[in-house]
Parts: structure tokens; C-alpha cells; sequence
């Protein structure tokens, strides 16, 4: 029998898009021949996920899971909204959102990270995953908050079921105030990011080229007015007043009561909002439009 050694199993994993647990076994199976290995897992269904590696998987869930001063929140994508009514990729988001609570936000130690109770990695149960239902998947983003003393709080939008959801929010809220408000609060300004998009916690952390060009705009279009240059500076103020106003979490107007500012309702709580992150499912990510007679012809198939 051939030694089993990392490069062959790796020329295995590189061959099949497989988890390394599974070339190992498979190698083990069949006395180290890799192309006896490779036909052992596509017969179990485990080769298949590399075929499956290179379509756009834009759906899926977020998912959140929380302890005490921390919580963590993950954004696994598949192909089609189907699989997230699927109950074993959900249970796979808040398993994987609960590894990302011990290890941190880094993807490949997420990946690398043993996956409860199947002597598989992360990375590996989900190209288990993908070999079952059929459709790629990815592990797309992790953050994890943490507050030296208060609460992380967590907020799904339209959760499928508690802690999976399309929209979900972390707030970081430092206080010594009693915990249980401190949720209430967190909640409420979670659902508040969910519904507004704030790009920053206080004007302090806006993206200075962001407000560089949003100033130069502003002036262009003071000056296409024709008024002076000290005017034109004026209005440039008042509406950068403006624009932190819809872009900075702390100068948005609370949306619970659409008149106190949020950094007024975190006061008067007696806390202070250190963080937050927002994700919403397949942002960023362009879908391909499906084509099926482009794919047809493609593939070289006659109708």
C-alpha cells in the first residue's frame, strides 16, 4: 500500500474539489491510487462539488450567534433562495456562526476549525454540503464584536427562524447599566441600522475620500448657482451637515420616533455605541441573468 502523504492527498483535494478528510479516506480506500480515489468519491457524491465551484452564489443566510460581551455574524451563500429553507444549510449557518464566536472572524481559520460532532472541518463539511444538496456554496464573510463590559446585541431582519435572516446587525453597546436594557436598546438600534444603512459610527470614522468627493460635488454644484465664494462655502457646510446626517449612525434621526437624534437616545440610556456591522445577503455580488438557450449552445447540445 503507498504511503499516504500530504502531497497526494493534496493532488487528490486539487483533482476533486473534495475535503481533505474525505482524499485521505478515499486514499486510504484504495491503497494510495488517486485515480482509483478519485472514482471512490465521485460514487459517494464528494467530487462533485468542484464541478459546482465556479457559479455565482448569491442567496443563502446571514446568521448571528451571541455570548456574553461578544457576538459573532457569518454570511454563507448558495445559488438559490431554495437552500435557505433547507434545514441542514441553516444548521449549518449557526453552527458555522458559532465557530466564528470561538476563533474569530479570519475566513480560513473559520474554515480550518473542526465542525462539531462530524470529524470535519468547517471547509470540509461544507463541500460535504454542497456535494448533498447540490449547488455551490461559500463561506463569503465573518465579523465578531466583543465590548469590554455591556452587551453585544444581535438583530435578524424577517428571520427565518432566531439568529438566520437576510439583514443582520451587530451594535457594540459599552455600559454598566443593567444588561437586559442594554439588549433593548442594542436591538432597537440594530433595527434601526437595518432600515437606514449607516456607513459610520460618528463623523470621526467617515471614509475621508468619500467626503472629499461628496465636498467637491457640493461646490460645483453652489457655484453652477453663481454665488459668491464665501456663500458657496456656507452651503457647502450646511450640506455636509446634511450628508453626516444620512451617512453617520450617531447624526441619523432615530427612526422609532423620526424627531431625537441617536446619539441623543444612547445618552439618555446612559451607554455608548462603540461598533456595528451590517450585512445584507449577497451585497456587492453581481448575479449572472439566467440565459438558458446561451447555456445550451454553449454546452454544445442539440434541442
Amino acid at each position: 500500500m503507498a504511503e499516504i502523504t500530504a502531497a497526494l492527498v493534496k493532488d487528490l483535494r486539487e483533482k476533486t474539489g473534495a475535503g481533505m478528510m474525505d482524499c485521505k479516506r478515499a486514499l486510504t480506500e484504495t491503497s494510495g491510487d488517486v485515480e482509483a480515489a478519485v472514482d471512490w468519491l465521485r460514487k459517494k457524491g464528494l467530487a462533485a462539488a468542484a464541478k459546482k465551484s465556479g457559479r455565482v452564489a448569491a442567496e443563502g443566510l446571514v446568521g448571528v450567534a451571541s455570548a456574553p460581551l461578544k457576538a459573532s455574524m457569518i454570511e454563507v451563500n448558495a445559488e438559490t433562495d431554495f437552500v435557505a429553507r433547507n434545514e441542514t444549510f441553516q444548521a449549518f449557518v449557526e453552527t458555522a456562526a458559532r465557530v466564528a464566536l470561538g476563533v474569530g472572524e479570519d475566513i480560513e481559520a473559520i474554515k480550518a476549525a473542526p465542525f462539531p460532532g462530524t470529524g470535519r472541518t468547517v471547509a470540509e463539511e461544507l463541500t460535504h454540503l454542497v456535494a448533498t444538496i447540490g449547488e455551490n456554496m461559500t463561506i463569503r464573510r465573518a465579523r465578531v464584536l466583543s465590548v469590554p463590559h455591556g452587551v453585544v446585541a444581535t438583530y435578524v431582519h424577517s428571520a427565518l427562524r432566531p439568529g438566520l435572516g437576510k439583514i443582520g446587525v451587530l451594535v457594540a453597546v459599552e455600559s454598566t447599566s443593567e444588561l437586559s436594557a442594554l439588549e433593548v436598546l442594542g436591538r432597537q438600534v440594530g433595527m434601526h441600522i437595518a432600515a437606514t444603512r449607516p456607513e459610520s459610527l460618528d463623523v470621526s470614522a467617515v471614509d475621508p475620500a468619500a467626503l472629499e468627493r461628496e465636498k467637491a460635488v457640493l461646490s460645483d454644484q453652489a457655484r453652477a448657482s453663481g454665488k459668491a465664494e464665501n456663500i458657496v462655502e456656507k452651503m457647502v457646510e450646511g450640506r455636509i451637515r446634511k450628508y453626516y446626517e444620512e451617512v453617520v449612525l450617531l447624526e441619523q434621526v432615530w427612526v422609532h420616533d423620526g424627531e431625537s437624534r441617536v446619539k441623543a437616545v444612547v445618552q439618555k440610556a446612559g451607554a455608548k455605541l462603540t461598533g456595528f456591522v451590517r450585512f445584507q445577503l449577497g451585497e456587492g455580488i453581481e448575479k449572472q441573468s439566467g440565459d438558458f438557450a446561451a447555456e445550451v449552445a454553449a454546452a454544445g447540445v442539440t434541442a
